[in-house]
């Protein structure tokens, strides 16, 4: 179980880029919550309608691996379609993971922050604590 004092997302500094924390009960919770602080570097979330629906899928069997496959997955299909992403899911089958994305096309309304170009394996851990699993890397801004 998650501890509930604990934010479902933080960051913490490294050099020119940031480093996300994604935090949740389950290992896909963990990455979904990864996904939102990487997304939120970008825009606020909550001014994000989740008009457009994404989709990725892919095989990975190593949870680091995972996390980096998933996150620049998301990024990649954000910018060839030009959209900002706020909400996400995430299942996962031994090593086939499934995940979606909800968002809006980039439009005056939505503020630009700074730019994910993408995740790396920069301080990349995927860890089971007492308070439940917690995903991290850099991302490369």
């Amino acid at each position: 179980m998650m501890n509930p004092g604990l934010p479902r997302y933080d960051y913490f500094d490294h050099d020119a880029d940031t480093g996300v924390i994604g935090r949740g009960a389950t290992i896909e919770e963990a990455f979904v919550h990864a996904a939102e602080a990487t997304f939120a570097l970008m825009c606020d979330p909550a001014r994000v309608e989740p008009r457009e629906r994404l989709e990725v899928e892919f095989e990975e069997g190593d949870p680091e691996l995972a996390l980096v496959t998933w996150l620049n997955a998301l990024l990649a299909q954000a910018n060839a379609r030009g959209v900002a992403l706020a909400r996400f899911e995430l299942t996962r089958d031994g090593s086939r993971w499934r995940g979606a994305a909800w968002g809006e096309p980039w439009h005056a309304g939505l503020e630009r922050g700074t730019q994910v170009k993408g995740a790396t394996l920069t301080a990349l851990a995927v860890i089971e604590r007492p308070t439940g699993w917690e995903a991290r890397c850099v991302v490369d801004l």
